[in-house]
């Protein structure tokens, strides 16, 4: 059931969130790149948005409330694996705004007793993703030739697939003891663009890409590692991850290639494109 609507609004945000049992929040501007333009539109997304989302479900006696943060908020890895004692250290204004809807979540459930479950997510990736993300970007390019224009390919990341993130964010939600906590959820594993991008052209069936660095490409401040420590969250419900990134990597291609869908954000849209769209 899709009730339209903008985050900003409260009233809007009132009408999602009445009625609900529990509520995922995951309403945000979210491309890094964007925010260091329109450094206002993502304060004003973010926090206030967040704001909209926390009074509501407390009006509304709401049960339990996933804020669906990100590991932006730490930085740079400082020490690997990062756990949620890692110093926060935000590098953009994405991250900044993301911070500070976190420490509002942890305040209004001490000052309110709003139940507040901080879920940071490390870098989930899948199926229904789309671009300046570096998967998408990725595969997008490799549909077209064995060559790569990237930014910063040392960068490393935990990659999640989507439908393990989506499983950890639920069983949180199912669990008592997370409530006024801030939970990681990654792999523990980190892979650098150049390690993604070769699996990823192995699985296209390149037996050699040739990628290059795009100066445009390069953020003013990018963060150089992040490793999950999802520790935490094994104690709390006993997750572990399912899919490694071969095989989510694999899933992915095949659910865009295979199927002939394309990202939402290519600027050139072919006939049969348009048709799938409008289904």
């Amino acid at each position: 059931e899709i009730s339209p609507g903008d985050i900003r609004d409260p009233n809007g945000v009132r009408n999602a969130v009445k009625g609900m049992d529990v509520v995922f929040h995951l309403a945000a501007l979210i491309a890094i790149a964007f925010s260091y333009n329109s450094p206002d539109s993502y304060i004003d997304t973010n926090i206030k948005g967040t704001m909209n989302v926390l009074q509501a479900c407390r009006d509304f006696n709401v049960e339990r409330v996933i804020v669906t943060s990100t590991s932006e908020v730490y930085g740079s890895a400082k020490h690997v694996p990062m756990d949620e004692h890692h110093p926060t250290f935000p590098l953009s204004t994405y991250a900044v705004s993301k911070l500070t809807a976190d420490r509002l979540s942890y305040t209004l459930y001490h000052e309110q007793g709003i139940p507040v479950i901080i879920l940071r997510q490390f870098n989930a990736y899948g199926p229904g993703e789309t671009q300046p993300y570096i998967v998408p970007e990725i595969i997008t390019q490799l549909t077209k030739s064995n060559q790569l224009k990237l930014g910063n390919l040392k960068a490393k990341r935990d990659l999640t697939y989507v439908e393990d993130a989506a499983k950890a964010s639920v069983a949180l939600m199912k669990c008592d003891d997370a409530v006024g906590e801030v939970v990681n959820v990654g792999t523990g594993i980190d892979w650098s663009v150049e390690e993604t991008a070769k699996i990823i052209g192995e699985l296209m069936g390149y037996s050699k890409i040739k990628m290059e660095v795009e100066e445009a490409r390069l953020r003013p401040l990018d963060v150089e590692r992040l490793q999950c420590s999802y520790f935490k969250l094994y104690k709390l419900t006993g997750w572990n991850p399912q899919v490694d990134l071969k095989e989510g990597l694999r899933r992915t291609i095949d659910y865009y290639v295979k199927t002939g869908k394309r990202w939402l954000w290519e600027t050139k849209i072919a006939p049969e494109e348009e048709v799938w769209r409008k289904k």
